[in-house]
């Protein structure tokens, strides 16, 4: 079981849900059973370029992307990037 916590941004997707358990075997797997799937994943299957996302603090485009295993993970943190000008 993989814990895995939105960002505020994307909790307004989920009626403010901020955490999911998910049993997964890759990140991709993980992501796409999310009800936000379509916001974190492009039509490729590959995470979105406005998006970080931490496995057990490990950014996961380090790791394999979402090809990442989660095989003893404990947490995925995914976080929006912040532009400003």
């Amino acid at each position: 079981m993989v814990r895995i916590v939105l960002p505020s941004v994307l909790q307004a997707e989920v009626d403010g849900q901020r955490v999911f358990d998910i049993e997964a075997q890759t990140l991709g797997d993980a992501l796409r059973a999310l009800p936000v799937s379509d916001l974190l994943l492009d039509e490729q299957g590959e995470l979105r370029a406005w998006l970080n996302v931490y496995v057990d603090g490990t950014n996961a485009r380090d790791s394999g992307g979402h090809q990442c295993p989660l095989l003893g993970v404990s947490e995925v943190r995914i976080l929006a990037h912040i532009a400003g000008g």
